[in-house]
């Protein structure tokens, strides 16, 4: 009777055991091939991004000229980051069939380049009349651009970041993040323009008026 106890105490904890393991996947399931993808995909494209931002500045201004702010790297940024890859993680742990909509990360893919591509022409045609920071005052290489990209938007760097910043999260097929990154990014450029176009129509006057006036600023719903 005791031999009896015994084998079903072991067959119980055998059962418990393989419930256990079926309930928690382990590492190597969760960064499978999907994750390794589409983290790699993320890593690359923020790297690409950063850097790249980085030597066109240095190119166009001169490398005294770069600094942490040539990264377009803040606390808010390096934040919001981590936010995405928390939010990543946990989702693939809990639910790994949200990551698979392919269509989705594929479509995530072609923001991040069709951003990127449209951001660093927006700095290579401004030349040295591009830079991060807002010019209050005017400065003898601060020209009108119109040309190039900026033909069909005024603000096109603006343009491409908000679709790398988006489309960034939707490669990842992060929901929480795609609406978060969405709303934070329009939030800061719908405030950033009109302060900086005052000073555009101060320092170009009738002549901006009027390129503003026929061209979209680039991000939806901004004037």
């Amino acid at each position: 009777m005791s031999f009896l106890k015994q084998i079903l105490g072991d067959m119980k904890n055998e059962v418990s055991g393989l419930m256990m393991y079926s309930c928690c996947p382990s590492f190597t399931e969760i960064f499978g091939y999907t994750a390794c993808r589409q983290l790699s995909q993320m890593f690359l494209a923020v790297l690409f991004f950063h850097s790249s931002e980085y030597v066109l500045v240095a190119a166009i201004h001169g490398r005294s000229s770069v600094n942490l702010s040539s990264l377009l790297i803040s606390k808010a940024y390096v934040f919001a980051m981590m936010f995405a890859l928390l939010e990543y993680v946990v989702e693939i742990a809990l639910f790994p069939g949200l990551k698979e909509y392919w269509w989705i990360s594929n479509l995530g893919l072609v923001m991040v380049i069709i951003g990127e591509i449209t951001r660093k022409l927006a700095i290579v045609t401004a030349g040295q009349a591009f830079t991060h920071l807002i010019k209050v005052h005017h400065e003898e290489q601060h020209n009108l651009i119109t040309h190039g990209v900026y033909r069909f938007v005024r603000h096109p760097s603006y343009t491409g970041f908000l679709i790398w910043s988006v489309g960034t999260q939707i490669m990842l097929c992060n929901p929480i993040s795609i609406i978060g990154f969405a709303i934070v990014v329009w939030r800061f450029f719908s405030q950033r323009i009109p302060y900086e176009e005052f000073f555009l129509r101060q320092f170009f006057g009738s002549e901006y008026v009027e390129y503003a006036s026929k061209t979209p600023s680039g991000v939806p719903f901004v004037k």
